[in-house]
């Protein structure tokens, strides 16, 4: 070759990987009270750390967790700048007063997320006014082949985009439901696909049932999902499903169409898992 190969490697720094990583252990509950060991976990020594974390603050990224409580916790600038950018996004500002009313209308905690590699991250929450709610939160991150959202998103995906994803690669068993290898995950989709919705009693969490509708953009590719999840008791009864059924599956349309999506295809033929 006549010209140099650049690799991505060669535009990443170093420092600013640092941080994002010590960000990232921050936000998963760390609150860095045992320098030593949040070093060790980042495999960087104690003056380094120390420095990213005085940068950080000076930057509103992380601030102290109170007077009298050691550590650290992610600051008001990032959850600013992160609300900014979720509450902005087309979607995002098209789901929450759908999302809302699905709430309100079946009494159940309704969902926005999004495929990141093999998660799902949670983009909004909305929840109906009553006692028992989803106590997910914005921002969550779950694998995609053992939830609702993500396995309707896996299911629009081409297979080889899904083999691609899956390949070689351990299926962690959240339940006794839980597809565990590529086989498996793919017989579990192609049910989805063919139901046009994806069901789940207690096949994450024990006595929560949900059940997700893929979003869909002018391309008809599936660029979210959307789900409503309760108690099990509240999904009883072959008429209760087939409502919510239906209203989740108008919900995500509606949305998608607010996207741009338009029906280029048959409707599927919508159906309740009992």
């Amino acid at each position: 070759m006549s010209e140099a190969v650049i690799h991505d490697s060669d535009y990443l720094s170093p420092p600013v990987q640092r941080a994002a990583r010590l960000l990232r252990q921050i936000a998963d509950g760390d609150p860095v009270t045992n320098m030593a060991r949040t070093a060790r976990a980042l495999d960087i020594n104690r003056t380094t750390l120390l420095r990213l974390l005085h940068t950080l603050e000076a930057e509103r990224l992380i601030e102290p967790r109170g007077a009298d409580i050691p550590g650290w916790r992610i600051g008001r600038g990032l959850i600013a700048m992160a609300a900014h950018a979720f509450y902005s996004d087309d979607m995002v500002q098209a789901a929450i007063p759908v999302l809302t009313q699905l709430a309100e209308t079946l009494g159940l905690s309704t969902h926005l997320a999004q495929l990141d590699g093999r998660e799902i991250v949670y983009l909004v929450r909305r929840t109906p006014n009553l006692s028992f709610v989803s106590n997910i939160r914005v921002g969550s991150r779950l694998p995609a082949h053992a939830t609702t959202m993500g396995r309707i998103i896996l299911a629009h995906l081409p297979p080889d985009e899904v083999t691609a994803l899956y390949a070689n690669q351990p299926l962690e068993a959240v339940t006794a439901h839980t597809a565990v290898n590529l086989p498996q995950l793919r017989a579990r989709i192609d049910q989805d696909r063919a139901a046009g919705l994806a069901w789940s009693d207690e096949f994450f969490e024990a006595g929560i049932s949900s059940v997700a509708a893929a979003v869909l953009d002018a391309a008809d590719q599936p660029v979210a999902a959307i789900n409503v999840s309760g108690q099990v008791a509240a999904f009883a009864g072959g008429e209760r499903r087939a409502e919510i059924g239906r209203a989740v599956a108008a919900a995500a349309e509606e949305i998608s169409r607010q996207l741009g999506w338009s029906r280029r295809n048959p409707v599927p033929n919508l159906k309740v898992v009992a």
